[in-house]
């Protein structure tokens, strides 16, 4: 029968090869996605998805990463439950890499990054430096300011550099203290210097505010008293925080894209908007944020001042793209991780901002930190993020 079986295959074979011959790649390269390709992927809104269990857990650790701030060090002060470790945010439209320290590397050589804002700047700051440290070590090489507040490092491995400049309000501020106001006082039309004489050294800024708007002020514009949040005793008009917040962002935006415009040395600019604390209670008033698990999808929703503080953002940076199309060289995006953000309630220190809190028993009050995120913790999504819309620039 095996002759007869050849026979008959012969001419099914030639028939398939006529009408139907294999293409075989000519070298390695072809096989490989061709840059026309990744450019044309489409992008990917990181806005909206859901938490899902990630048995792999973070990159670092508290014993791993030195430079972790100490309330944030939640597995260093004795947080027995470490549940909220094992989670990763998955897009509704695609899927989000695992963050990848050599790609980092690779990608943003010789560069200097700023991360500019209060101190959720500085915790998405920290983050990135952890993540990073698990395949090149970072040099301190500048540090100044009370609580170290402007610092900067350098990865010798790919000459990049990393800084965090102190600026809550983005603009001019002058903030209160002991010794001079109870309230903060904002020039809502002239951009903080301290970071904004730096912009011709940085090619990528990671700005960030919106819990410090939150506290009694005072505000200027041009030179005169433009109103005031919460200031009763004084002979201003209450104005409210969201237009000055708004106007706060459009300056420092119109200053980037001024000075970078000029320089020709171009910059990519990513705000950030606004992260939701997750209070039980009042934050002053012993109010704690106990949850162990991340809200499950239609559980929570962006509403009420987050939502506003959040449309904020995106609006101001949607306008100042519009500005940016007429330079080359500048790219500009909204980090949005509201939603995302809101939905982790089960990630800040809470009562772990401070060493063993629960040592001697359990106390009738306790701090808790419901602001800022654990380290590692859902802020490290927020860097998985940038490095993704970097990766798709």
């Amino acid at each position: 029968m095996l002759p007869y079986v050849l026979y008959a295959l012969l001419p099914i074979a030639v028939f398939r090869f006529y009408f139907h011959p294999f293409t075989f790649p000519l070298s390695t390269s072809d096989q490989l996605p061709h840059q026309e390709e990744i450019a044309n992927e489409t992008p990917c809104n990181y806005t909206y998805g859901r938490w899902v269990h990630d048995k792999m857990g973070p990159l670092y650790n508290g014993t791993t990463c030195g430079t972790i701030k100490e309330g944030q060090n939640c597995i260093t002060h004795g947080r027995p439950d470490l549940g909220y470790l094992y989670w990763r945010w998955q897009p509704s439209q695609c899927n989000l890499p695992r963050f990848d320290p050599n790609t980092f590397f690779n990608l943003l050589s010789n560069k200097h990054i700023a991360f500019v804002g209060d101190s959720m700047a500085r915790n998405q700051l920290e983050s990135l430096l952890c993540m990073l440290a698990t395949a090149s070590y970072p040099n301190l090489v500048y540090k100044n300011g009370e609580d170290n507040k402007f610092r900067r490092w350098h990865f010798a491995s790919h000459n990049i550099t990393v800084s965090v400049y102190w600026s809550p309000f983005l603009v001019k501020g002058v903030e209160k203290s002991k010794t001079g106001p109870d309230h903060n006082e904002l020039y809502v039309d002239v951009v903080d210097e301290r970071w904004g004489s730096d912009l011709e050294h940085i090619d990528m800024v990671v700005l960030s505010i919106g819990h410090w708007f939150l506290h009694p002020a005072v505000y200027y514009e041009g030179g005169s008293v433009l109103g005031c949040h919460y200031c009763p005793g004084l002979n201003h008009t209450e104005i409210g925080f969201y237009d000055v917040m708004r106007k706060a962002i459009k300056t420092a935006l119109k200053a980037i894209i001024e000075r970078k415009s000029t320089d020709g040395n171009g910059i990519d600019v990513f705000l950030t908007s606004f992260s939701p604390s997750h209070f039980e209670g009042e934050w002053d008033k012993a109010g704690a944020c106990p949850k162990t698990k991340p809200y499950e999808e239609g559980e929570k929703m962006v509403e009420g001042m987050d939502a506003d503080m959040r449309s904020i953002a995106i609006e101001e940076m949607e306008a100042a793209k519009v500005n940016a199309k007429k330079f080359k060289g500048l790219r500009l995006e909204t980090l949005d991780v509201t939603k995302l953000s809101l939905m982790r309630p089960d990630g800040h220190p809470g009562p772990y901002m401070y060493p063993f809190p629960f040592a001697n028993g359990v106390q009738e009050h306790v701090q808790n930190d419901c602001v800022h995120w654990c380290l590692p913790g859902p802020i490290d999504t927020w860097n998985q993020i940038v490095l993704e819309v970097i990766r798709r620039w």
